[in-house]
């Protein structure tokens, strides 16, 4: 379903959705499912591009995360948390990405139990062959978007991540 049809569905959906559950927010609950349908297409717009270059779109983060850290190294929580994946998930990227030499894993020096991942001279080259073939997609991505909308909808989507900070609010009968 390209993005239009998703759109048209969630507009033909919202009314029913109302009316089924009259005590849902829409305007809320419809700004999730944009979001929601928003972060899958980007994820369907790069596969291909990450395909092609023989990683994935987590993968690629990883390696740009830690060539971005301070001594190309970090812990895999620390990554989990700025990829935004689930803790098995990074360890099973991290298992690939050592088994392929991009990275290493190793106790840290002053804490044996924490684990340190580096990225390796290989896994440095990797990421940088790829910047090339992300530049177009990257580009094209948000070309319907002027560069003042561009700019406004970062620092919405910001506020967005920031509110959601606040929003820890207990279940109803669990207080």
């Amino acid at each position: 379903m390209i993005g239009a049809q998703k759109l048209a569905s969630v507009s033909r959906s919202t009314p029913s959705m109302a009316e089924a559950l009259p005590d849902l927010p829409m305007p809320p609950t419809v700004m999730v499912r944009l979001i929601r349908i928003l972060a899958a297409n980007l994820t369907g717009y790069f596969e291909p591009v990450f395909r092609k270059a023989g990683l994935s779109e987590n993968i690629f983060h990883v390696l740009c995360l830690l060539m971005a850290a301070e001594n190309g190294e970090a812990s895999p929580g620390e990554l989990t948390g700025l990829v935004g994946t689930s803790k098995a998930n990074m360890t099973r990227i991290l298992d690939q990405l050592v088994g392929e030499e991009l990275v290493s894993r190793a106790a840290d020096a002053m804490d044996a139990r924490r684990l340190v991942i580096r990225i390796t001279p290989h896994g440095r080259q990797v990421a940088c062959a790829t910047v090339p073939k992300m530049m177009g997609p990257l580009q094209q991505a948000f070309a319907g978007l002027t560069p003042e909308e561009f700019e406004s909808l970062g620092r919405l989507m910001q506020k967005a991540i920031l509110s959601l900070d606040k929003g820890n609010f207990p279940l109803p009968g669990h207080e």
